[in-house]
């Protein structure tokens, strides 16, 4: 019971060590805060692991496992993060805390979370008027990101369409499929090993309110979901 009791200490010092790196203001954690908190989760999750796992010896067990947790989860953090700043500098921008204000000045945009790293493409650059084929100028910032990717053959890859709120949701959804589609395709194509996902979701999860064409031509684009692990993947249609 009392090595039980110290593996639990164990964690909740960990909660308690790392809880002053949460963001603050609503802003993006920085490198070393999304790299520890990438620890701390592995730690919770490696105690919790390693406590049921064994009638015997819990505490011990637990107290393994979150160590063992917490290097596995620091290299998840450290590894999103560095694949996000290395495909926002081989696309000549940086890292977004807010996605909704970037995508009014950018074409494209990076962001990240503890989950994974998403790179989102408007459709002013990325695609003709209801055309599924990227353009030459964004098929040259396609094979930027392969570049990257090829050096993570482990992440897995969603490539994601969406349309603006004009026309049927049928004819949408097919168009977005599509568009995703011909991006995966590229990847592939481009020598790209890692696993692949695409699908479109039509006009339902508008980045901006379709309340302008600026605006729409937001929502007109391609985003590529990338993630340390398939258990990782979440529906980006909900």
């Amino acid at each position: 019971m009392k090595l039980s009791t110290k593996a639990i200490s164990f964690s909740l010092s960990a909660l308690l060590l790392f809880s002053g790196c949460a963001a603050k203001n609503g802003e993006a954690p920085n490198n070393a805060e999304k790299t520890k908190q990438g620890v701390l989760i592995g730690t919770l999750a490696g105690a919790a692991l390693g406590a049921i796992t064994s009638k015997h010896h819990k505490g011990k067990n637990a107290a393994i496992g979150a160590a063992v947790g917490a290097l596995a989860g620091g290299v998840i953090g450290y590894s999103l993060d560095k694949q996000a700043d290395e495909i926002a500098s081989s696309m000549n921008t940086s890292v977004s805390s807010n996605e909704q204000e970037a995508a009014k000045f950018q074409d494209i945009i990076v962001t990240k979370n503890e989950n994974y790293v998403k790179i989102t493409f408007k459709s002013a650059m990325m695609f003709e008027t209801n055309q599924a084929d990227p353009t030459p100028e964004a098929k040259e910032k396609i094979r930027r990101l392969v570049d990257v990717l090829k050096h993570y053959p482990e992440t897995i890859v969603q490539v994601v369409g969406h349309t603006d709120s004009r026309g049927s949701y049928d004819y949408n959804l097919k168009l977005s499929q599509e568009r995703a589609l011909r991006v995966a395709k590229m990847l592939k194509d481009l020598g790209v090993t890692n696993t692949l996902y695409s699908r479109g979701c039509s006009f339902v999860k508008p980045l901006v309110p379709n309340d302008s064409p600026a605006n729409m031509a937001i929502n007109r684009r391609v985003e590529i979901y990338l993630y340390p692990s398939v258990e990782k993947v979440i529906d980006v249609c909900r």
